[in-house]
């Protein structure tokens, strides 16, 4: 796997398990020019999550769409809150934007990973709510 390339110019490297996330035109240095990349880097992969989270949701039971999605709404919130305060070091800067979005490609990675392993889950196992197979 690649990493994202905007952010190797800052020493960061991120390697995702569901494959890489690239956008355009990131092998540029200038602050603007990364801070575009992370951006673009956060749309896809919360596009990414979006799917999978739609895929997913659609082999659940009313009452556990309601319980995923409260989950979700949670943790969107968690991590948004989360990169505030991990960007909030250079908050005000020109760099704050590519760092709070490098913060969301990361919490996201995370989240879209996990709701990976729940589609994933077979009938029959107890520890993943599946309950519709197709």
């Amino acid at each position: 796997m690649k990493p994202i390339n905007c952010l190797k110019h800052f020493g960061v490297v991120l390697l995702f398990a569901t494959g890489p996330v690239h956008a355009a035109n990131c092998n540029g240095s200038q602050t603007s020019d990364v801070t575009q990349c992370a951006s673009e880097d956060f749309h896809k992969i919360d596009t990414q999550l979006n799917k999978a989270y739609n895929r997913y949701r659609a082999r659940l039971s009313e009452s556990q769409k309601k319980q995923l999605k409260e989950a979700q709404l949670a943790w969107i919130r968690f991590r948004d809150l989360s990169c505030d305060f991990e960007s909030s070091g250079v908050e005000g800067g020109s760099a704050y934007p590519m760092i709070r979005d490098h913060c969301l490609v990361t919490k996201t990675g995370i989240r879209l990973r996990e709701i990976q392993a729940l589609e994933k889950c077979e009938e029959g196992d107890l520890s993943c709510p599946a309950l519709k197979t197709k």
